[in-house]
């Protein structure tokens, strides 16, 4: 089944996640002056840890976006984090939803949530574009480059985002979170995962640049005009935190290498027939736009958002051998653990990197 089926649109809210229907209009009624009423109710397939759910009414539909239920990490889905960080980047040229309220009373939908605008357009699940034509694929993927672009020009402190996260070694505290999640872990080890450790933590570039991170940019977050094959709305801010916009552009940037067979990858594609950039064009684009003359560690971000895919993947494993995490879903994403860490320590072994 492909993403577009598994992931595409809405369906019935799934058990155990089911919103009060009634609970919903009473709460739009007293907050939001165009609600007409007779609210109808979808969630969407999508695969975000925190539910999702569109409320349509008359003409009119909005997003609604939960902590999901259960017993969870303190820090973990904090939809008072994306509420407050995209109702800042409201204010600037970032392409995002337009944001209404947030709701910390559990006890109007049994969890926190937010609620914002509902975005038509269309989501990309494949990132080689099968139905468009070159000139709409070139399309989309600029308009990808400077909607991160933007995004990594935003003077966070004008937003008062100073306090939004830690402003410096953004590299070194992900690789000391994943590194020990990792080695933690009581599970079979991956000997690739153990190099690119090592090798990552040698190397460590100084961070010269703070910004808005999203943490999880990619093609399939985002919605797009389809006439226009512009960025309407950037989605799925879970992540987003004061970072390193280098490590952030590179993880997006990260399936140029990934093969076509493995997980978003375009690797091995041929992008000049298809109109999408080569990487080398898609990065001198990026460094134009934020006014870089190029990226001096750019093999090692490279490396490192290969390894950090393979931590987020075991990690996952991990929770399918404690038996916390059983879907279908899971048990493919987990299974790119190995995979990853390999590509990755190939990148090191075959470019010869010092």
């Amino acid at each position: 089944m492909s993403g577009e089926d598994l992931y595409s649109g809405t369906e019935s809210m799934r058990s155990g996640l089911e919103l009060d229907a009634d609970k919903v209009e009473a709460f739009f009624r007293e907050n939001l002056q165009d609600f007409d009423g007779n609210a109808e109710i979808t969630q969407f397939k999508g695969g975000q840890s925190n539910p999702t759910y569109k409320v349509s009414s008359g003409r009119k539909s909005w997003v609604i976006r939960r902590k999901p239920p259960g017993q969870l990490l303190p820090s973990a889905h904090a939809v008072d984090r994306e509420f407050r960080v995209l109702t800042a980047l409201g204010k600037t040229n970032v392409p995002v939803p337009k944001t209404h309220l947030l709701c910390m009373d559990e006890a109007i939908l049994g969890t926190p949530f937010y609620v914002m605008d509902y975005v038509e357009g269309q989501v990309y699940w494949n990132a080689l574009l099968p139905d468009a034509s070159p000139d709409q694929r070139f399309q989309v993927f600029d308009s990808m480059n400077d909607s991160i672009a933007k995004l990594h020009q935003v003077e966070y402190e004008s937003l008062e985002l100073s306090d939004f996260g830690r402003p410096g070694n953004y590299v070194e505290r992900q690789l000391r979170r994943w590194g020990k999640q990792y080695r933690d872990a009581d599970y079979e080890k991956i000997p690739e995962m153990d190099l690119l450790i090592e090798w990552l933590q040698e190397r460590i570039p100084d961070q010269n640049q703070t910004s808005i991170v999203h943490g999880d940019y990619r093609l399939d977050n985002m919605i797009f005009d389809p006439r226009q094959n512009r960025v309407l709305a950037i989605l799925d801010w879970e992540l987003s935190t004061l970072g390193d916009p280098l490590a952030d552009f590179a993880y997006h940037v990260m399936q140029w290498r990934v093969p076509m067979d493995l997980h978003r990858g375009i690797g091995g594609a041929d992008l000049s027939s298809l109109g999408i950039p080569e990487e080398q064009s898609y990065l001198d684009s990026y460094c134009n736009r934020t006014g870089r003359t190029g990226i001096k560690d750019w093999e090692f971000y490279m490396v490192f958002s290969l390894f950090k895919m393979s931590a987020i993947c075991y990690g996952i494993l991990v929770r399918i051998h404690d038996g916390t995490a059983a879907s279908e879903h899971a048990q493919q994403t987990g299974s790119l653990a190995q995979p990853f860490a390999k590509l990755g320590w190939e990148q090191v072994t075959q470019k010869k990197l010092d």
